[in-house]
Parts: structure tokens; sequence; C-alpha cells
């Protein structure tokens, strides 16, 4: 029945405009969309106009007597394994249109059914957030016109949403000042994406794509409590590590799933009324956060400066990357009407307090948790942050310090060598072949004696990149640190014996050449001379005819 109906199905440009057009070919759905060319020739001038007026300012820091007002609304895409209120998947990247269904699509008496998946995952970000969570909510029809929008209007949160007054909880990296900052949390929402514009260059139509129409996502609302391109990155970047950390998303900017519209205004020091708000959009980084931010900062404070604070108005601007700054999109003439009833096909959500308590007692450690308790050991705050940024380096961190080594140590490797190969071959720490046993096994045998430094970063790469043990590595390749001193005395003369021009130099004033004589018994001992007794013995040695 609905492919009888999706093959006859056209919206003619009397009835809705721009047009849109659905066909079928090879049993996938094509949606298109043409806008008239005057249109598109119009929003280019205007686009251009905008350019010419943006490139010709010249954007100036931010003044003291200024401070901005910044908040973030992020959307996070959820990691379930069926749509919000259907059974189709979505996998990033499929062809168009090829995971859709009657409810998709919006078709008449299609009817949604609730994914219990995106109650459980809006639960844990609630408490995550430490958030206060409504045990009784419902679905609200947000109601407006986007081609990519096919039922006409969203299933999403409005008066009563899931979550709401809580906090998050950042730690600012030292080469940013560093410093510890709270940020509130107005409101967590559920509600569903739509589904997707393909706009192609050059051309007067875009194509629609529902395959993401009806994911499920969770809208977090800040409030405006931060102050910097800086500081909203940073809590972007938490946002992130949370959702990880909870198993909820996979928080992949480039892919969509987690996309933030920041919102800005500025005001002069010590006035409480916020300044007119600007939304930026098209951010897919978090350094395009930090930069569209003070961008968009600098540009209100110029205008403000030059007696055109009435130039700043409610509006939606992009961020284009190529060109550093920020460009008109749209205006806001006011707040939108978007006519939100009661969703009359959905249930109240309705949680019991043991549920929620069921999924409290399954929360991961935090990231704000495990910082702080990387910290308590003694290790520094560059230190905490590159460990607990990533949940599978800290579990890595955590299993190899759970065998007895010292956290420090552990922290060393795992933030040099062990980074540096993972950055060279591309790979993540639960790719490589080296195991946190072996991690320990291999800290504790340089701290043991029983190799040496040098010899360990040695088989450290071995285990990297073909795995093993470091006790097979260490007696296939007859790897035991020599530790006898009179074993380390023979290479030691041998080497003075063979160096005489170097000796006579040394004893001379030369005695930089120290380093050439240890170097000479490391390399006729394979590596495996303690270096404690080989220089112990080589000074004496050095300096016994002087």
């Amino acid at each position: 029945m609905a492919s009888t109906i999706f093959r006859s199905f056209q919206v003619h440009s009397f009835m809705l405009y721009p047009t849109s057009l659905v066909t079928r070919r090879n049993g996938v759905f094509r949606f298109t969309t043409k806008a008239s060319q005057s249109q598109t020739e119009t929003q280019q001038r205007q686009q251009t106009k905008v350019s010419q007026s943006t490139q010709s300012k010249k954007l100036d820091k931010i003044p003291k007597d200024y401070e901005a007002v910044i908040g973030i609304e992020t959307h996070v895409q959820l990691s379930t394994l069926t749509k919000a209120f259907c059974g189709c998947p979505y996998n990033y990247g499929s062809h168009p249109n090829s995971t859709i269904c009657p409810i998709c699509m919006g078709l008449p008496g299609a009817l949604p059914v609730l994914n219990s998946k995106v109650i459980e995952f809006a639960v844990k970000l609630g408490l995550a957030l430490n958030c206060n969570l409504a045990l009784n909510s419902k679905f609200d029809r947000k109601q407006y016109f986007y081609p990519d929008l096919p039922k006409g209007y969203q299933i999403s949160q409005f008066d009563v949403p899931i979550a709401t007054s809580g906090f998050l909880d950042v730690d600012i990296p030292m080469e940013f000042g560093g410093g510890h900052k709270r940020f509130g949390i107005t409101r967590v929402h559920m509600e569903e994406d739509a589904g997707k514009l393909l706009h192609t260059e050059g051309e007067n139509y875009s194509q629609v794509d529902l395959n993401r129409a009806g994911v499920p996502l969770l809208e977090i609302v800040s409030e405006p409590d931060m102050r910097t391109g800086i500081e909203a990155a940073e809590y972007a970047a938490e946002i992130q590590r949370l959702v990880r950390y909870l198993g909820v998303s996979n928080g992949n900017m480039q892919e969509g799933s987690l996309r933030c519209d920041v919102n800005v205004s500025i005001r002069p020091i010590g006035q409480s009324k916020f300044g007119t708000k600007v939304e930026i959009k098209n951010l897919n980084s978090f350094s395009s956060v930090s930069r569209a931010i003070d961008y968009e900062i600098a540009r209100q404070v110029q205008l403000h400066r030059e007696g055109q604070e009435d130039q700043i108005v409610q509006e939606t601007r992009l961020w284009e990357e190529g060109a550093q700054k920020t460009i008109t999109m749209r205006k806001k003439e006011g707040l939108a009407d978007y006519r939100y009833f009661p969703e009359p096909d959905l249930p109240a959500v309705i949680l019991s307090q043991e549920y929620v308590d069921g999924i409290q007692s399954s929360l991961p450690e935090l990231p704000e948790i495990k910082r702080r308790r990387y910290e308590n050991m003694g290790l520094s705050m560059q230190d905490v942050l590159f460990l607990a940024n990533d949940k599978n380096v800290a579990d890595f961190f955590d299993a190899t310090i759970a065998k007895g080594v010292d956290a420090k140590l552990v922290a060393n490797w795992i933030m040099s060598d062990i980074a540096a190969f993972m950055k060279n071959e591309k790979l993540t720490i639960n790719e490589i072949k080296l195991t946190p046993v072996e991690l320990s096994e291999l800290i504790a045998s340089i701290k043991g004696g029983v190799i040496s430094g040098k010899i360990g970063k040695e088989i450290l790469f071995e285990l990297l990149s073909k795995g093993g043990t470091v006790k097979g590595i260490i007696e296939e390749k007859d790897l035991v640190q020599i530790v006898d001193p009179s074993e380390i005395e023979k290479i030691v003369d041998k080497v003075i014996a063979d160096n005489p021009k170097q000796l006579e130099q040394y004893r001379g004033g030369k005695t930089k050449l120290q380093g050439y004589f240890a170097g000479q018994v490391m390399k006729l001992s394979k590596g495996k001379a303690n270096p404690g007794l080989l220089n112990k013995i080589l000074l004496e040695k050095l300096n016994s005819q002087s």
C-alpha cells in the first residue's frame, strides 16, 4: 500500500513552496525539494553582501569593560539499535532513504511506539548531570514546516522535560589558565531528529534523506554561565566525555552525533540585563566552537564601540570555517510559535523510584569523579586530564595500577611512548597488543633491575606491535641486565684500552667524553649493563691515573 501511494505522490508548487518530489527507484525512495532560481540568486547576493561587509571590519579583542554571556544547546544522538518510535535501524552513511518506514515518513495512520532505551538513556544522562528527574513527564508536538520534517511536527518535550536544574563540573586545561568551573544545566529533554537536506552545488534544488528522521535525541540546554570561547569548548568536550562514559552515544561531531548551537551576547561589566542574543550554527569541532564564539564576541564589541549596537539583532548565524567568521543565516523577528500541545499518540512517561535507583546504581565512575581520584593519587593536572579524557585509556590505566605498580610511572609510559605509538599507527588503546598485565610486568622488571630502561623501551614497542610477554621476550633475546660488577668492569677495561686517544683527552680536561665511554660500554654490552654500576665503575677507572 505504501509503495503504491509513493509511486504516485507529488506535492505541487501551488500546494507547497518550495516543491517536494518523491520518486522510487530500485526500491529506494528519493525526495527532492526545489527552490526557484530567483530565490537562490537573491540568497547568494545577500550572502555575498554580508561576507563583504564582515570582511571589511577589523575585529578587536574583547575589552575589559564588556563581558560575554554564552549558553549552549547540545543535541546528543543516542546509540540505540532502533529509532525512537519505530523499528528502523540507523547507520551513519547508509544509502539515502534506505532505512525508513511509514512512521519515519509520517504517513497517515502510522502510529509511534516509544523505544524504552530512550527513557533509560535519558535517565542516565539526567542523573549524571546532577538533575532533578520528573517521575511523570510527557511528549509534545512541536509544529513547524521544513522539507526534512515529513509529519509537519517534531515529537519533543515542552513544559515537562524529563530532567531539570542540574550542573556540570569542568576542569579547564592548564594551557588555558586552569581552574575548576561549574556550569548550570537548565533542562534535558527527549525528542526525535529530523531528516537531512542534501544540497547539490551549482544546482537550484536540494534532496531529502529521511534515514535520520526519528533517530532519538537528548537535547541538553545549559544556563548562560560561560564567558569565553574556551569555557564553552571545554563544556562541550565534557558533555562528549560524559555521554561516551555512559555509553549512550558515540559523541562524534563529524557524524552529527553531537551537535552544538551556541548563543552569544555581550553586555557592559556590571549590567545584569542580557544583551541581544545571537545563535551560531555549523560548529563541527570544539576548536570551531571556541573560534566562532571569540569571533562573534569581537564582532559585537566592535559594533558597541562604534555606536552601532542596534545592528546586533536576534538572528541565526553560520560559522564559515574557511573564512573564519560568522555570517547571517536567517533573522529572528521574535519567538517562534511552535503551537506545542501534548502528543496524543503516546502515553505519559511515568518512572518509579525503584527504576531510577536501579539506573543510578549502574552508573560507571564518571569523568569528574575519576579526575578527582587521579588527583588524590598525586598525579599532575596534565596527567589527570589526559588519562580521564578517554574512558578506554582510563580503564587501561586503572587495570595496570591494580597490579601494584606506581601510578606516576604508568601515567608516564601511557602518555609518552604508548600515546606516540597509537598516534603514529592510528590505533586506539583497545587495538594495541600490549595488555595492562604486561605493562605492569615491564615497569616492575625495570624497577627491579632485571632490565634497563633502554631495553624496556625496546621490549615495549615489540609488545605494542606484536604482543607477547615481557618474560618471554627477555628470555628469547637474552636481555637480562648485567648487574655483576666484575663483568661490567671487564667491559669498561676493554673500552678504555680500545680508546687511548679519548682517554688522554678526558684526562686532559674534556670530561664530557665520559658520555662517549658510557655509550661504548652500552654498545658492547648490547644495552644490558646496569647504568648505575656502569657509571660508578667507569668514573673510578677514568680517574684512577689522573
